[in-house]
């Protein structure tokens, strides 16, 4: 690489004139949306745990940036691994995306299914055995489905979602699912905001406070930016589930269908 393009590279995750770090000893890997697709997660999984067994640290932490239902086909099994499984050594943070404020909202509300279905909720109901939506739009269709949903959604994946954060905070880095509004300290974001924003922040150049890490919107490739990163690179569609791993000032990133690990390059 040469020195130019590391020096653009490296002015690429300033934010405000401050560089973005991570205190020593702290190294995080951030996990994109999953959406359905545990046959992804368990590879991303065993490369980050090699990765972490190949580079000794004092505190490793794993960040989950939501959107683990809907879409792909396997959410069901992606919430089991998820609720069930740790690997050894990590701290874990969960952050809630707006796919799961959707699930929890239809849990409560049978009606709201008329919207969820057709953005992959379709697929979440099939993942749990439940097929009363697949054919029609009927209103008691759908309050049957939320009765069968509410029976069989085993209560480890109630209370994982639940208790899912909105927001994550270390060393100069803010992680949240779809971003935050322009214009408002971190502390004052609401989650209507950190669960849903798109264009208001996608289009900013200001500096958030801190460099922030966010899913919810996917391209192909990583997306770096001097004040955001975006790290959903469409799993669900391009099978590429992405892992930042971050650890001082270095950034790099750990994906489904590569080799190893490589630099985040802007794009």
């Amino acid at each position: 690489m040469t020195g130019g393009l590391l020096g653009r590279l490296k002015a690429a995750f300033r934010g405000g004139g401050e560089a973005a770090s991570l205190p020593d000893g702290m190294r995080i890997y951030a996990v994109g949306d999953i959406h359905g697709r545990d046959d992804l997660l368990r590879e991303l999984l065993a490369k980050i745990e090699a990765d972490a067994k190949a580079r000794s640290f004092d505190h490793n932490i794993l960040i989950f940036l939501g959107d683990y239902v809907d879409r792909g086909l396997q959410s069901k099994a992606v919430l089991d691994r998820l609720t069930s499984e740790r690997l050894p050594g990590f701290e874990y943070v969960f952050l809630k995306g707006n796919h799961e404020l959707a699930l929890m909202q239809f849990l409560d509300d049978a009606s709201f299914g008329k919207s969820w279905k057709y953005y992959g909720g379709l697929e979440t109901l099939h993942s749990y055995g439940i097929t009363e939506l697949t054919l029609t739009d009927d209103p008691a269709a759908f309050e049957r489905a939320r009765e069968h949903f509410n029976d069989v959604l085993p209560e480890a994946h109630r209370h994982f979602l639940q208790t899912l954060e909105t927001k994550a905070e270390f060393g100069g880095y803010f992680f949240v699912h779809a971003g935050v509004r322009p214009g408002i300290a971190l502390h004052r974001q609401i989650e209507e905001d950190l669960l849903w924003i798109r264009e208001e922040f996608l289009s900013s150049n200001s500096s958030f406070g801190r460099y922030v890490v966010h899913g919810h919107t996917p391209n192909e490739e990583v997306v770096v930016r001097p004040n955001r990163m975006g790290i959903d690179t469409g799993a669900y569609m391009t099978g590429i589930l992405t892992a930042l791993v971050l650890e001082g000032e270095e950034r790099r990133l750990v994906q489904t269908g590569t080799r190893g690990s490589a630099p985040a390059k802007a794009v």
